[in-house]
């Protein structure tokens, strides 16, 4: 039990501030670029209670937990965004998209600096810090490679809408309402087929973990970790 309540004392902090900045962020630039709806809304906010999605954030990571899940994802409470009201709708709706996983690199970098200051953290709280700074660190980059898939409703899903000629980006926009099921099915059930065939089918993953491994290592070093 004590292993278990001090396992989620390092991970919940991490990710409620993960998700808080990353939907934040995403209304913080639609405002100054024109559109106030989720200003209005008061999702602008560091409140991790306003951008909590029951089923994304607490139920779908939970269960894929218990079902031992080859990976592992959940969403926040999306963020809404009237691209109409935009200034320049299609460039600036790339810049609100990218906003999120900006957000999250810089926390990741953040996290990466803060372990300079770990011999100055008494002796009791250090082991409790470390872990904290460390699933941040892993939280926010693997946060902005996922939300960086070229997949609607991600924002890489969005950046790509945003910058692709029209013949191509129409109908990628349209994709939208299945996104998370595509998800679903190239992350969860596309490996799960697969290894009952006897086959490695976990493309996906593996992508984005070599991608998630890189930025670790160029953080790491950037940051003066190596």
């Amino acid at each position: 039990m004590n292993v278990s309540l001090y396992g989620i004392s390092v991970w919940v902090l991490p990710v409620l501030i993960a998700i808080t900045f990353h939907e934040a962020a995403h209304g913080f630039v639609a405002r100054r670029l024109g559109d106030d709806t989720a200003w209005k809304l008061g999702r602008v906010t560091f409140n991790p209670l306003k951008h909590i999605d029951p089923f994304g954030t607490i139920i779908l990571p939970g269960v894929l937990l218990l079902a031992q899940s080859p990976f592992l994802f959940g969403y926040a409470k999306p963020v809404p965004v009237n691209f109409r009201n935009l200034r320049h709708p299609r460039l600036d709706m790339v810049w609100v998209a990218l906003a999120g996983p900006v957000i999250n690199i810089i926390l990741a970098t953040a996290a990466a600096l803060a372990f300079h200051a770990m011999p100055f953290v008494p002796a009791g709280a250090a082991q409790w810090t470390f872990d904290n700074l460390k699933n941040a660190f892993l939280i926010n980059i693997v946060l902005a490679i996922f939300n960086m898939m070229p997949i609607p409703p991600l924002d890489g899903g969005r950046v790509a809408v945003g910058l692709l000629p029209r013949p191509l980006a129409y109908p990628l926009s349209r994709l939208e309402p299945y996104g998370m099921l595509i998800l679903i099915g190239l992350l969860i059930l596309l490996p799960m087929i697969g290894a009952q065939l006897g086959q490695n089918l976990d493309v996906i993953s593996t992508i984005l973990r070599t991608l998630t491994g890189y930025v670790i290592q160029a953080l790491l070093f950037i940051t003066g970790n190596t």
